[in-house]
């Protein structure tokens, strides 16, 4: 079985009010539906761009503002998912769960379900800048082309969490990502990559790109989608199916084959996944 994924550079500018978010965020899935897309992926932190929005006095608003935007980020990915007929993981958005927030990627079905999966690993400027609370427990979610897992950003970067998803049944990690400079943007693709050889899965990943001159922690961003594989014969000897140019403002869009994922972990040059030494180290089901 394939399906088609593309992933959105998603370019944060200032814009006036929340239906300047919307025109893009429906450009994007326009865009994605040309291509016939199925699972369309945008990056983490994507509606701090309505904290451009700004305070009436030139001064952008405050993380803590951003919930009371989530009815209407709601309404219109579950209405984009229905009308499209995707699955959309819409980025992450800041809600707030008795009094803490929370940075959560939203799966939309084309049916209207939404589930959600709040970030489990939270780094020193979400907690320090921004209050950010750690998720408690880690899911994953079935479609009607498989399973699936969101990790964010930071999450990527402990294998012990992806190792739990793939032990769940997740062939396919959603890693909505933002990053403001190489460093971090290197981190969490290297980190990819890592997790694609030792769980034999695909990753898609993207992240912001453009500057939020008003939002502080956002003025500076450094993104690039990419659709990613095991390294083995079947597959592109770089991991890489597709890939962004690197801050452009565009889409990436590629088929995954889920049987090449079967037959690389039953009889491929390496076989990680099988050959885990759960004598040695427990098991997530252990």
């Amino acid at each position: 079985m394939k399906i088609r994924v593309s992933a959105v550079q998603y370019q944060l500018r200032k814009i006036s009010g929340f239906d300047g978010f919307a025109r893009q965020v429906e450009h994007y899935v326009k865009l994605a539906g040309e291509y016939g897309t199925e699972f369309l992926l945008f990056p983490e932190f994507m509606t701090t761009q309505l904290l451009s929005i700004g305070d009436g006095q030139g001064e952008g608003l405050p993380i803590t503002a951003l919930p009371s935007f989530t009815e209407e980020y709601l309404g219109l990915f579950r209405r984009l998912a229905g009308t499209s007929g995707m699955h959309i993981i819409g980025g992450t958005h800041v809600v707030e769960r008795e009094g803490k927030l929370y940075n959560t990627a939203f799966l939309f079905y084309p049916d209207g379900r939404v589930e959600e999966q709040a970030k489990l690993h939270i780094t020193p400027t979400e907690v320090n800048e921004w209050n950010m609370n750690k998720g408690d427990g880690i899911r994953v979610f079935d479609t009607t082309k498989g399973r699936i897992a969101m990790l964010t950003c930071y999450d990527i970067e402990f294998p012990e969490i992806v190792r739990m998803v793939r032990a769940m049944g997740a062939d396919v990690v959603f890693c909505p990502s933002c990053t403001d400079d190489r460093h971090g943007f290197h981190r969490v693709r290297y980190s990819c990559h890592a997790r694609t050889i030792e769980n034999q899965i695909y990753v898609v990943t993207t992240g912001t790109v453009g500057a939020l001159e008003n939002v502080d922690f956002m003025r500076a961003n450094y993104g690039q989608a990419a659709i990613l594989t095991p390294n083995d014969i079947p597959f592109p000897p770089r991991g890489v199916l597709a890939e962004g140019e690197v801050n452009g403002d565009m889409l990436v869009t590629a088929d995954l084959d889920l049987e090449l994922l079967g037959e690389v972990r039953q009889r491929g040059s390496v076989t990680t996944w099988r050959d885990r030494r759960t004598d040695l180290y427990p098991d997530w089901k252990a």
